[in-house]
């Protein structure tokens, strides 16, 4: 028989789901760590320069939810070269993608765009605007990630730099190759031992409108100074026939070099000698470089010194002025000096 004096409470569920439900959209009385993860704010990124493929496949990336980046790309200046083939017969289509299967907003100006985003990849496929692209995103204040190649000169490249050291903004750039399987550690792997010397594969066909390395030489040079690390003093390119090797000596007295394949492909692009053994390096997926720019936005930290990036496009402009010289050696700091003299 019931106790109709003393009726068993029943719990009031639809009431602490509604309590619930209320407390979440409002933003307030619940202290869930995930609730506080929902909250966190998302960074907003914006884009330039839609001609080349990495603005498509670091979205994808960036934007999934699953990938849980906390940074979200959402506006875009779609750029392009007119007189530069590898620009002006993609950015069409890359753009078209990114505004209609992203839903990434399109803005007629680079000023526009840093009013809209909390920061900046710069990703046009041609370096010759890049500083000018650069400016007014130094100018605003904005993060920015440049994409390869940094421009397409060194004087630009220096310039770039100085710009973002002078306003304070932070700033880096990188190949993919630096992070890539067995390269990124090379330096730290006790396996290894000391390393004493690289060898890099990869190709300087691609040559219109910048320096023989700049375009896609910049993989492989990225990863030898990723191995060897700064303080290359001196470069020497040799051309013969079917041939073309670019040799580097170091202030240490290492050696690293770039040898153009014309076209083949080498069983590993990066070939490490240590004092204990030697290894290879691969180049992998976009997911650890991706990785390290979500972080660089996160943080504000370039996780590559600006110096190091200097140098790395020193060497590659070295390679050409050896090649016009005959081979001749040239001198890293000299021509680095010579770029930052120049108005």
């Amino acid at each position: 028989m019931k106790n109709s004096m003393n009726p068993t409470p029943r719990k009031p569920a639809g009431r602490v789901r509604a309590a619930i439900q209320l407390a979440l959209l409002l933003g307030i009385g619940l202290n869930f760590p995930a609730l506080a993860q929902a909250q966190e704010k998302i960074i907003r990124l914006g884009m330039i320069g839609l001609d080349t493929t990495h603005v498509i496949a670091f979205t994808s990336h960036i934007n999934n939810p699953k990938n849980n980046t906390g940074c979200k790309v959402v506006a875009a200046f779609p750029g392009g070269s007119p007189d530069f083939k590898a620009s002006w017969d993609r950015v069409g289509k890359f753009t078209a993608d990114l505004r209609d299967k992203h839903g990434v907003e399109m803005v007629a100006t680079i000023e526009e765009l840093c009013q809209k985003v909390d920061g900046v990849l710069l990703e046009s496929v041609d370096g010759r605007p890049h500083l000018a692209q650069a400016r007014p995103v130094i100018a605003a204040g904005k993060p920015l990630f440049v994409d390869k190649p940094v421009a397409a000169s060194l004087e630009d490249v220096v310039e770039i730099f100085r710009l973002a050291k002078e306003k304070n903004v932070p700033i880096w750039s990188s190949s993919a190759l630096r992070y890539g399987k067995g390269v990124a550690g090379a330096r730290t792997d006790e396996a290894l031992g000391k390393v004493v010397g690289c060898d890099v594969f990869g190709s300087s066909s691609w040559t219109e409108h910048h320096p023989d390395l700049y375009l896609y030489g910049i993989h492989p040079v990225e990863a030898l100074f990723t191995v060897m690390g700064p303080g290359c003093e001196q470069v020497r390119r040799i051309k013969a026939g079917g041939t073309d090797l670019v040799v580097g000596v170091w202030k240490d007295g290492r050696i690293g070099t770039f040898r153009d394949l014309r076209g083949s492909k080498p069983a590993a692009p990066v070939v490490i000698y240590g004092t204990k053994s030697s290894s290879t390096g691969q180049s992998s997926s976009y997911t650890p470089f991706l990785d390290e720019i979500v972080k660089f936005f996160k943080t504000g930290k370039p996780p590559v010194p600006a110096e190091e990036t200097i140098e790395i496009y020193a060497f590659m402009s070295a390679a050409d002025v050896s090649k016009a010289k005959d081979g001749a050696a040239i001198s890293i700091p000299d021509l680095i000096a010579q770029a930052k003299r120049k108005p």
